[in-house]
């Protein structure tokens, strides 16, 4: 069996999230989700509108999700392949070469952005709204 891992916060999620998760789901037999958490994207000076606990579930709760890990730190990585059992470690090309480190570990690939989505741009455009009535 080939296990695939990424990581994200998923937040407000898209189709540029659904895109990501099912391309990742199609490299191999089973997806495991590392999901960052409250505590976590805190320190990275970042507030999600959804709890983890309900990011989790609606993660879960998506057909190219078999496995959703928390992320804790950005040091865990290494011990999450190996822990899981990973053969391909997948994030979107914005990242590339942040995660070549892993090479020692299994295949690093970067996937293209959906392009003309992200939460960031849901947010803004949110905030527009509300700010222009």
């Amino acid at each position: 069996m080939k296990k695939v891992l990424t990581y994200g916060t998923f937040d407000l999620l898209h189709f540029g999230h659904i895109n990501l998760l099912r391309r990742a789901a199609e490299l191999g037999d089973h997806l495991t989700v590392g999901l960052s958490t409250d505590v976590f994207n805190a320190g990275k000076n970042k507030k999600s509108y959804h709890s983890f606990e309900n990011r989790k579930m609606i993660l879960e709760s998506i057909r190219y999700v078999d496995q959703v890990i928390p992320e804790n730190t950005w040091d865990q990585k290494i011990q999450d392949v190996i822990d899981n059992n990973i053969d391909i470690f997948v994030m979107g090309d914005d990242w590339e070469g942040k995660f070549d480190f892993l090479k020692d570990y299994c295949e690093v690939i970067y996937l293209p952005r959906t392009i003309g989505i992200s939460t960031s741009k849901i947010k803004n455009d949110l905030n527009s709204k509300v700010k222009n009535g």
